[in-house]
């Protein structure tokens, strides 16, 4: 990777009196995106009850989600320049609201499939245009730490309040009430971007056609080969042919793009060192997060036996770390260099991940889980708020599509880390249980475990791939 970007200027820039309710926008849109990442994990047995499907289709409620949205994330970075920013997130937003609705009147399992599909369709259209309308309104130090410490609280916190919300909405509602949320969210959003969302005029260059076509089926069938991975097996002949596919696309897509005179994706965007640094930062961050949301939610629910709502609940810990990361490395945006800060942050979580490889079926709540909450949430808000800060400064008219690169970062990680440690996770629990036939629980919390310490060892590796990836000098805002 070479840098090719050069550092902003400090010429002046003109300051938006409304940025501020621009923010409260844009944050507000993306948690939208991100309640519903995990919002509808809690939901899924009344759903299932409800509307009959199998123990097998269950994930796919969950995975539609993520096709939708990891796999058009970059076709939407251009469609929201295109567009406009500020119509794209409108756009985006009503539409995300519309899918919600139909998501909530399903009266079979393909049509709340083809509403979460939409849902994710929707969001990718929305969060290029949310990341490139925060990173222009907030050019300038210390503004645009506080803002995107906003934001990365938001974004970190919205996986742990869908939880809670998830497991309110079910327990004294009803599971469609998790989709119906979105409407009153959306409409939330939508009147503060109205208001406060400076038009951009849209950049007048053609769509990628091919571009936008390789990107897309490259970036499904790897999402997909990740989640038959998951169900059926690395060495499964839809895994293998899934995956082999999404690599031939995705090589074949950067063929393109270093042809067409107008790519979706150029490739100066990644070959730029502090992107391509922030993108594999980001990238093993959602490996981490993963492994310690997923391993707790099972723990506090299956093995200590907590309701929904209690389990929601117990996540909090997890926000109050990520707001103490958030609120540490906010003010740092544009004083220290992201080479420091990346690499460190994937430290925090590592440590988490350490310690919560060392839990075991009697481990207290207090003394155990806690603290591997706050040591995860903070590593998240100082990784999450440096990486989109970094990888969206000086973009200039590629900030939707940098942006975007972010996300699709983190969807890949965050794929790649269920299938992954999913796999590690039963491999070890299987080899304990055949040696202790009568263990019973005891040997699926080791098999998380093995998996969580062999995540922390590549967030170990990673950090330090980061470090050596990142310029050594700083590069500060305007």
């Amino acid at each position: 990777m070479t840098t090719t970007d050069s550092s902003p200027t400090t010429t002046a820039v003109p300051v938006d009196p409304r940025r501020w309710w621009a923010l409260a926008a844009v944050a507000t849109a993306q948690l939208m995106v991100g309640l519903d990442l995990t919002i509808m994990n809690i939901a899924l047995p009344s759903a299932q009850r409800d509307l009959g499907f199998a123990d097998a289709d269950r994930q796919w409620v969950i995975t539609a989600f993520a096709l939708g949205y990891g796999g058009l994330l970059l076709v939407g970075g251009r469609l929201s320049e295109a567009m406009g920013r500020r119509r794209a997130l409108l756009v985006g937003a009503a539409g995300f609201a519309v899918a919600s609705v139909a998501g909530g009147l399903a009266t079979d399992t393909w049509m709340l499939l083809a509403a979460r599909a939409a849902q994710g369709a929707f969001g990718a259209l929305m969060t290029p245009s949310v990341l490139a309308t925060l990173s222009t309104s907030f050019p300038v130090a210390p503004e645009r730490g506080k803002a995107f410490g906003v934001y990365g609280t938001v974004m970190g916190s919205s996986s742990g309040i869908g939880l809670v919300l998830g497991g309110l909405l079910t327990q004294y509602l009803d599971w469609r009430w998790c989709m119906f949320v979105n409407v009153v969210v959306a409409a939330i959003a939508i009147g503060l971007a109205a208001y406060a969302v400076r038009p951009v005029p849209p950049a007048r260059r053609p769509l990628d056609v091919p571009g936008a076509v390789l990107a897309s089926l490259g970036l499904l069938a790897l999402v997909y080969g990740f989640a038959r991975a998951e169900t059926d097996g690395w060495r499964a002949g839809v895994t293998v042919g899934s995956l082999a596919l999404g690599a031939v696309v995705l090589v074949a897509f950067v063929v393109v793009e270093a042809r067409v005179p107008s790519p979706l994706l150029p490739l100066r965007v990644v070959r730029d060192r502090r992107r391509g640094g922030s993108y594999l930062a980001v990238l093993s961050l959602a490996v981490g997060i993963f492994a310690a949301l997923f391993f707790l939610t099972f723990f506090l629910q299956d093995v200590r036996g907590w309701s929904p709502v209690r389990t929601g609940l117990g996540f909090l810990p997890f926000t109050v770390g990520l707001m103490a990361g958030v609120r540490f490395v906010s003010p740092r945006i544009g004083r220290s260099t992201a080479v420091l800060l990346l690499p460190s942050g994937l430290l925090v979580i590592a440590a988490g991940l350490g310690l919560l490889g060392a839990l075991h079926p009697d481990s207290g709540y207090w003394t155990h889980v806690m603290p591997v909450f706050l040591l995860v949430g903070a590593g998240a808000g100082w990784v999450l708020v440096t990486a989109n800060s970094t990888a969206t400064l000086g973009a200039g008219p590629d900030t939707a599509v940098a942006g975007a690169m972010v996300m699709t970062s983190q969807q890949v990680g965050a794929s790649l880390g269920t299938a992954l440690l999913s796999t590690v996770a039963a491999d070890a629990a299987s080899s304990y249980l055949a040696r202790h036939p009568a263990s019973g629980l005891a040997g699926v919390v080791h098999g998380f475990g093995v998996a969580s310490w062999s995540a922390a060892g590549m967030l170990v590796a990673m950090a330090a791939v980061v470090f050596l990836v990142l310029p050594r000098r700083a590069v500060r805002a305007a």
